[in-house]
């Protein structure tokens, strides 16, 4: 096995190999990580380890995936709490590529492999993204509208228009990837609208793959234990993708409100004393459980057909 860490930025990608001399820097376009496969290929068992940059690392994740090397996606703040504990407090892109590359030879094992999305999830993605960004900047003009000068309002009023036809057509896009791709266990409770179920497809691949605990880890959901000793500290959720968690959220909102099953777990959870929150967090829990069961009864009744 041979570590390689890549620091991402927005225009280049610098490489580190272990036992290659330097940090080679590629192009962070579609030629430059051509370049950077090549490279690749020619080491021996490559164990890429990839920091996340807010999507710039997204091609060459796929890249790597769809020429079959092995790569992981770590947090950022996992890459910066590592640089700490090796006592590194300098920051540039050479030294991140480096200690990316020392943290793929020394937990190889304990990292997970990434698993590129199809197709239609990449577009679907995509999709997710752009809406994300429209629907923050309509609610920024809407309220900037509200305060402008009437002839300055005329202006934005049109902005507005333009943002909500091209959400609009955001919206049939999208609904058009679910209505060909959303299995009948994303539709199984009420409150899994169609951002809940474009986020699932998109950034939650896992589902069905993972156990209970596994998967409520990955979205952030799981209570983390913080004991030392005899003191037994207040157990919070932390971590995880934050995107499917804010979804998973407002699923679940919908779901206490109009499930019967879910509406009567979180008055339970409320009579034994829970706070509104802390319920309502377990509930995320439940709802997330049971989509991941169904969905793994659904992945192993299509591979029993196939078989």
């Amino acid at each position: 096995m041979t570590a390689v860490g890549i620091d991402v930025g927005k225009a280049s990608l610098d490489v580190a190999i272990d036992g290659a001399p330097g940090v080679a820097r590629f192009a962070n376009t579609a030629a430059g990580i051509g370049k950077l496969i090549t490279r690749l290929k020619a080491v021996v068992e490559a164990r890429v380890v990839v920091e996340a940059t807010g999507g710039y690392e997204d091609a060459v994740l796929d890249a790597c995936c769809d020429a079959g090397l092995w790569v992981a996606r770590i947090n950022p703040r996992q890459a910066r709490d590592f640089a700490r504990a090796t006592g590194e407090l300098a920051k540039t892109d050479e030294i991140d590529a480096r200690l990316l590359c020392l943290l793929s030879r020394l937990f190889a094992g304990r990292l997970r492999r990434y698993e590129a999305a199809a197709l239609w999830q990449r577009d679907l993605r995509g999709w997710l993204r752009r809406r994300g960004q429209v629907v923050t900047t309509l609610q920024a003009q809407k309220q900037q509208a509200a305060m402008a000068p009437a002839t300055i309002g005329k202006l934005m009023a049109r902005t507005v228009a333009a943002l909500r036809h091209e959400l609009a057509a955001i919206d049939r896009e999208m609904k058009e990837l679910l209505e060909e791709h959303l299995t009948p266990a994303l539709r199984s409770s009420k409150g899994m609208g169609p951002i809940f179920q474009a986020t699932s497809l998109a950034l939650l691949p896992e589902f069905g793959t993972l156990t209970r605990q596994q998967i409520a880890k990955l979205v952030g959901v799981a209570p983390m234990n913080r004991d030392s000793g005899q003191t037994r500290g207040k157990r919070r959720i932390r971590g995880g993708r934050a995107p499917v968690r804010v979804a998973l959220y407002m699923a679940t909102l919908s779901a206490v409100r109009w499930d019967p099953a879910m509406k009567a777990h979180y008055q339970q959870l409320r009579e034994r004393g829970k706070v509104a929150k802390v319920a309502l967090v377990a509930c995320m829990r439940k709802l997330l459980t049971i989509v991941n069961a169904r969905r793994r009864d659904e992945l192993m009744a299509g591979a029993s057909m196939a078989a």
